[in-house]
């Protein structure tokens, strides 16, 4: 047993290595090459049907068309519930601010339904919860049944757990992984043929920026990847967030695989961008949805400090991921070339995101190469850093 532990631990680190070592010689490439894929903006200043409908739609038109995407496929909708939903801003909705919007979410199911779609699952990991994603809909004030009729064959699916399926499913990470080579995740999502990540247009404490890349990071099911997860086996009643992932303080569950190096760095901003990196390349995105219409600049709920909600005004989708968030994030008034030590990412020190991906070869972050179809960037910037910034005094003369 000690010498298979041993000769496990030596092959375990000899892939991370060569994994870094790979990633090290054939970054120049990988980032020159990675695709560049059109990215559709419009503006919509209100979550009203008669607005948000045609400028949805508008998009999705320019990027090719919703029905090319989605006739007679699953789609996995993973929408984004982040904190309590007992968690506001002042007394705004929640889906104002940081919450996925309920008719921003009912709209883009409609119009996948019209699309053709044959089942349309909603997936999240609701914050220290394994009941059913209604219940935490409920607790914010939806009405589930709104999303539920929006379309035919529409379904809600709990991935911090197993939910509905009989196992988990481990899906690799194709270039070896910056964190781990492989992660167990919900049935739900290989059981879809097209995966849409739906975010808001925010930033945030941790990592910078979170957008459609950083939404993913919520695939990671709690039983296995939380702070009250398992030690051999899924903890199926698991509550808490994904400290684990955060800070690395234990490994997941053992029936899952184990990091690539446990002495890597142990701060956050180095392990989460790195971390949803390996979950997007592991379970790709076919289609980035990103709401700014109203949003939350200076960081991602009420419990960051600084926060303030904001009216950007414009939506965003890709079919790319990183060519999406790298376009959200110069709508935003920030660089998307920028890294560690610069805004966004100057505050936590941490690593930018887009670049590791870019370097994994995902796609590329550099706005030359990408093409905006619908509304130019600089109608639509809306300058966040701009926004947190306190009002003037106003003088005593």
């Amino acid at each position: 047993m000690g010498e298979d532990c041993t000769r496990r631990r030596w092959l375990l680190r000899t892939a991370a290595a060569a994994s870094g070592a790979y990633l090290g010689s054939a970054r120049p490439v990988r980032a020159a090459s990675a695709p560049a894929t059109p990215v559709a903006v419009a503006k919509c200043k209100t979550y009203a049907a008669a607005e948000l409908l045609p400028a949805l739609n508008q998009m999705f038109d320019q990027l090719g068309g919703l029905a090319r995407i989605v006739r007679g496929k699953t789609v996995a909708l993973k929408i984004n519930l982040t904190g309590s939903p007992t968690y506001r801003v002042g007394y705004l909705p929640l889906g104002d601010t940081h919450y996925t919007n309920p008719h921003m979410l009912a709209a883009t199911v409609h119009l996948i339904g019209r699309a053709g779609a044959r089942r349309i699952r909603i997936l999240e990991s609701p914050w220290s919860s394994s009941d059913p994603v209604e219940e935490s809909l409920l607790q914010a004030n939806w009405e589930p049944r709104d999303i539920l009729n929006a379309a035919a064959n529409v379904e809600f699916e709990n991935t911090n757990c197993l939910g509905r399926g009989n196992k988990y499913v481990r899906f690799k990470v194709p270039f070896g992984g910056y964190m781990f080579p492989a992660y167990d995740l919900n049935h739900s999502y290989l059981d879809c043929d097209v995966f849409v990540s739906m975010a808001k247009l925010k930033e945030h404490e941790t990592v910078g920026v979170t957008l459609s890349m950083k939404n993913c990071f919520g695939l990671a099911p709690c039983s296995i990847y939380g702070s009250n997860a398992g030690v051999d086996e899924p903890n199926e009643q698991a509550k808490g967030g994904r400290g684990l992932l955060h800070g690395g303080n234990r490994q997941p569950a053992k029936s899952s695989p184990p990091e690539l190096d446990p002495k890597s760095p142990r701060w956050p901003g180095y392990r989460v961008p790195r971390i949803v990196v390996d979950l997007v390349a592991a379970r790709p995105v076919d289609l980035a949805i990103v709401d700014g219409i109203r949003a939350l600049a200076g960081g991602e709920g009420p419990w960051a400090p600084g926060i303030k909600p904001v009216r950007p005004g414009v939506l965003v989708a890709g079919t790319n991921p990183v060519n999406t968030d790298a376009v959200c994030m110069s709508i935003m008034g920030l660089d998307p070339m920028t890294d560690r030590g610069t805004p966004p990412f100057k505050k936590s020190n941490s690593d930018n995101m887009l670049r590791l991906a870019e370097d994994a070869g995902l796609g590329t972050r550099d706005l030359k190469r990408i093409e905006v179809i619908g509304t130019p960037v600089k109608d639509a910037l809306f300058n966040y850093a701009a926004a947190c910034e306190p009002a003037p005094r106003p003088s005593n003369a």
